[in-house]
């Protein structure tokens, strides 16, 4: 289990959302509970001081973009580790089924096959993680010459106190940093991880073409394929149930940042946190288009096992396999398709229509200002 998803589950262990399963010492459970309490406490602490800022000081819209740009973020990873904290067992059950068969590979043509997506998605990680690294170390060293120079917090939030001395201030100055940086480590663990999942289903869609055009030579039985097939369908749907409410809550809390950051960037001069505020769009974009992307992969793979089966020799089958063969390819007319409450899909038109939707409430954010 270790092996498969291995970058995304260390960084999910890092980020505060689970426990490593070799830590079955009751000393090593606790400490990493004090860990993950501390984690929950400054972000929940976080999200409700921003809002109360909200709900107390804000009066205009650009006070109300600046503060939502981060609140909701920040609001999302709240959920976000919420959700993976009371499905933990869950999430490592669908780990555990890519290592067991139908799954498990069963030959070294399959091992490599798995290897590649195993590549693949290691190398995908990294490049959100760099992504999202090299975003958030900008905005912290601009942060750093600029607000912490002049002594001002970086994000909007109501303070229950008074920082005017400088040792409070820089106390809460991290403390907001370190927010930020959780609800990034937080974004990019279960973003890592749910596209882990997706890839793994189109890897093993791969394998069992490679499974079919095996049949022919009664190398394998149709039946295991069949098996096969069927135990692709409900694991793509157990992870669709177990990560449709996150997915959903990040499309809506996305779209909101995205228009908040173009009213942002639109109303502000090119400066250094222009070059910020467009970063963080980028990383918006780049979650979301994730989603969608992998979600169109698994839909277009799912789709493709038919024309594979065409491919078979067919004249050598007997009447049972190729009525079996038939099945399968019945099923395969349904593509796989994760979608967030039956109602949004997650492909690439979806990801366009978030982006008509964030420029729309963009649109209106400029009249309502103009007004």
């Amino acid at each position: 289990m270790m092996h498969t998803l291995r970058l995304a589950y260390t960084i999910v262990m890092i980020s505060g959302c689970f426990r490593p399963q070799s830590w079955t010492s009751l000393f090593k459970r606790t400490v990493y509970n004090i860990y993950r309490l501390y984690v929950i406490t400054l972000l929940y602490s976080f999200t409700i001081l921003q809002i109360m800022d909200i709900i107390l000081f804000v009066d205009n819209i650009n006070d109300f973009t600046e503060n939502v740009n981060m609140s909701l973020t920040v609001l999302a990873s709240c959920y976000k580790i919420f959700i993976m904290s009371i499905n933990y067992e869950n999430i490592i059950v669908l780990i555990n089924y890519l290592t067991e068969e139908p799954f498990k590979p069963l030959d070294s043509d399959e091992i490599k096959i798995q290897q590649q997506y195993d590549r693949m998605i290691r190398n995908n990680t990294l490049r959100y993680i760099i992504l999202i690294l090299t975003t958030s170390v900008f905005v912290v060293l601009s942060s750093v010459f600029t607000d912490f120079r002049y002594k001002r917090l970086k994000y909007r939030e109501w303070i229950p106190y008074d920082y005017s001395s400088y040792m409070i201030f820089c106390i809460t100055y991290v403390q907001q940093l370190l927010s930020g940086g959780y609800g990034a480590i937080i974004n990019v663990a279960i973003d890592s991880l749910m596209f882990g999942f997706l890839m793994h289903i189109c890897c093993q869609i791969e394998i069992l073409e490679y499974r079919l055009k095996k049949v022919s030579s009664n190398e394998l039985t149709v039946g295991y394929c069949v098996r096969h097939h069927n135990r692709i369908f409900e694991y793509a749907q157990i992870v669709n149930i177990r990560f449709e409410k996150i997915v959903g809550f990040q499309f809506m809390a996305s779209t909101t940042v995205i228009c908040c950051n173009l009213y942002q960037l639109s109303q502000s001069s090119l400066n250094v946190n222009s070059i910020g505020i467009f970063g963080f769009i980028c990383c918006m974009l780049a979650e979301i288009f994730i989603y969608c992307w992998f979600g169109q992969k698994i839909k277009s793979k799912s789709i493709q096992l038919t024309d594979s089966i065409f491919q078979i020799k067919w004249p050598m089958l007997s009447i049972s396999v190729k009525r079996n063969l038939l099945i399968i390819m019945q099923r395969a007319l349904v593509p796989i398709e994760f979608s967030v409450a039956h109602i949004i899909n997650m492909n690439l038109d979806s990801f366009v229509a978030l982006l008509k939707t964030s420029y729309s409430v963009y649109n209106l954010l400029i009249r309502v200002h103009d007004k």
